[in-house]
């Protein structure tokens, strides 16, 4: 992940009330969580997942209590994000189970391959294709043979009636998850400008021609979409 130029900062005020601002949307998030948490439930039961953005840790936290042998490596730009993550694995007891790095897939040490990796609303911050395409290529880089993926984004096509339609219901439910009006009509504007919104199969074709097999779209939430696949076999080494 070599992105800087990202104009969303997760400074700590922002990190401190990420959870609370989202917290009505929570039955979004557990629905992802727990198709996720079926989709890699045949990994090994000492699986080593890489979470690739792990923000404030949901994923993380509720992966480590359903598999409690799963070793995980959390990578996060945003160090006030990370300390909360930090702080919620300990108060969860998984903390032996965790490497935390603060930075970005680029300078993540070399390690052992890992059997699956999550990327949750992260790659749409990524506003040019090619170095999106980088950012997934490097998440199959750091897969075992036939290891996972699973990735969510934003995802629409912006230039039909049926986004600007979604929008709308969008911004309703941030409304009332009691998003504050200021900070909605910010998202309202960042989609294409801060935030590659993209459709769907562009999103699909990015990842397949990094490294992985054709995606799986799974979920879709208004317009979160998400996906999983595995890492590809090399057509040169076949």
């Amino acid at each position: 992940m070599e992105n800087r130029e990202s104009s969303v900062v997760f400074d700590k005020e922002r990190a401190a009330s990420y959870d609370e601002r989202f917290a009505k949307l929570a039955p979004l998030r557990d629905a992802l969580h727990l198709l996720i948490r079926t989709i890699l439930a045949e990994l090994p039961a000492d699986a080593r997942i890489l979470c690739v953005g792990v923000g404030t840790g949901s994923e993380l936290i509720y992966l480590a209590q359903a598999f409690p042998q799963w070793q995980f490596t959390a990578v996060e730009p945003a160090a006030p994000m990370l300390d909360i993550c930090r702080r919620r694995a300990a108060e969860c007891g998984i903390t032996s189970r965790c490497t935390f790095h603060e930075g970005y897939l680029d300078s993540l040490p070399a390690a052992d391959a890992f059997d699956a990796a999550t990327c949750l609303l992260v790659s749409h911050f990524l506003m040019q294709p090619e170095e999106r395409r980088n950012f997934f290529r490097q998440i199959a880089a750091r897969l075992s043979p036939d290891g996972y993926l699973v990735s969510a984004d934003i995802v629409s096509d912006m230039s039909t009636p049926a986004y600007s339609s979604l929008l709308e219901v969008w911004l309703r439910l941030l409304r009332y998850s009691e998003v504050p009006a200021e900070e909605i009509e910010k998202f309202r504007y960042s989609y294409g400008r801060d935030v590659a919104v993209l459709p769907p199969h562009e999103v699909e074709s990015m990842i397949a021609g990094s490294g992985f097999s054709q995606p799986v779209l799974f979920f879709q939430t208004l317009l979160i979409h998400a996906w999983y696949t595995k890492k590809g076999i090399d057509k040169k080494c076949a």
